[in-house]
């Protein structure tokens, strides 16, 4: 009976009858209020916020962390390779194509 219980689908059942159990019981305790417009505003002390001069672009922070990703999993694999002679030009080759995705995504602007 324990291994049932204790099984991932009982347990996801069961976590998620918890959780939809402790919101109900938020819900019924929140302090009840009339819906405001500024309510979903950012908090700024009181002071209106100015309007942008310049939008953020994320685009070079994606590359980055595509950069990132692309070095680790680089690095993982190659760490993880057996070390023998055979494989050194499989290596090889896998790192210029690495070393290739850097540069397009290093160059991209």
């Amino acid at each position: 009976m324990l291994e049932i219980l204790l099984s991932p689908p009982v347990a996801i059942i069961f976590f998620f009858l918890l959780a939809l159990g402790l919101n109900g019981i938020g819900v019924k305790l929140a302090a009840k209020g009339e819906h405001h417009s500024d309510k979903y505003l950012p908090y700024t002390g009181g002071e209106g916020l100015p309007l942008p001069e310049k939008y953020v672009s994320y685009a070079a922070f994606f590359r980055l962390a595509l950069m990132f990703g692309i070095l680790h999993v680089a690095g993982l694999v190659i760490s993880t390779a057996p070390f023998t002679f055979e494989f050194f030009w499989v290596a090889l080759f896998y790192l210029f194509g690495v070393g290739v995705s850097i540069l397009v995504l290093a160059d991209m602007s």
